[in-house]
């Protein structure tokens, strides 16, 4: 097994799905790396050298935040919005949709499992 910026990355896969196990790194990004680095997109991980998962793995950590920083890095930012006290810090914070959706109906994912309210009285006629 490959280890590239601190993950196990499947032997059996072709180069550009396995890199894409790496937190930050995805299809087009990985396509890129691959062919800046020069090794071919086809190859399964198991038929790289040594020599080609060095190259691989300098040129993530030269040229890309991935991972552990790239999480750090995005908690960090989300945490200053809601130091700021702007709109979208203050939905972060109440746990709402953040990017102008509609909350009267939807929004189940961002929202949490559906709380009914107890002693609502029905309207009778």
């Amino acid at each position: 097994m490959a280890r590239i910026a601190g993950v196990d990355i499947p032997n059996k896969k072709r180069g550009e799905i396995a890199l894409t196990y790496i937190f930050g790194i995805g299809r087009s990004t990985a396509q890129n790396i691959l062919g800046a680095v020069g090794v071919d997109v086809h190859r399964n991980v198991e038929e790289w050298t040594d020599e080609e998962q060095k190259k691989i793995r300098e040129y993530i950590g030269d040229n890309f935040t991935v991972e552990g920083e790239l999480r750090s890095e995005t908690a960090m930012n989300i945490k200053r919005l809601m130091d700021v006290g702007c709109y979208r810090g203050i939905r972060h914070r109440v746990g709402l949709p953040l990017r102008g959706q509609r909350t009267k109906n939807n929004a189940r994912t961002r929202k949490g499992k559906k709380v009914t309210i107890a002693g609502k009285k029905k309207v009778t006629r």
